[in-house]
């Protein structure tokens, strides 16, 4: 006999049938089917709790708490005045609008905008933020700039 696609078999008893629970105590594993003695566990609709390790303190409770997550924390995008400077430079830009930061890939339609002053700023740009720090909106007013805020 060949071996063809049509009869491809697994070797003699590579294939083992599946356990044949509750079916009697012939079977080896009749009566309790093998869920042991009395108990929840032994009973059908048990479940156990998320985390719950027996009556042991669970993990998430014997770790001690640290730190604060303030919720109504807000979340700057930073871009330097260095990197708008070269941004102008490169891309030959006078004017830096949230449109601008977009189709240049700084930032997601989520984001806030905060200019911070690392850097030195030679042309003067038109440049709008939600946020400015204060020696970033003076670096950018000197150099005959407008700093305006994104309501």
């Amino acid at each position: 006999m060949s071996i063809s696609l049509n009869n491809l078999r697994p070797a003699k008893g590579a294939v083992k049938g599946r356990k044949r629970i509750a079916r009697g105590q012939g079977s080896g594993s009749g009566g309790t089917a093998g869920r042991g003695h009395k108990g929840a566990k032994s009973r059908s609709g048990y479940k156990s709790k998320r985390g719950f390790e027996g009556g042991q303190m669970p993990l998430q409770r014997r770790i001690p708490k640290r730190g604060f997550k303030n919720p109504t924390r807000v979340e700057f995008r930073t871009i330097n005045l260095a990197e708008l400077q070269s941004l102008a430079e490169k891309n030959n830009l006078t004017e830096f609008n949230f449109e601008t930061y977009r189709t240049l890939k700084l930032i997601k339609s989520s984001d806030k905008v905060k200019v911070l002053a690392n850097g030195e700023l030679k042309s003067a740009l038109k440049v709008s933020a939600h946020a400015f720090s204060d020696k970033a909106k003076a670096a950018i007013e000197s150099s005959k700039g407008s700093a305006t805020v994104i309501a």
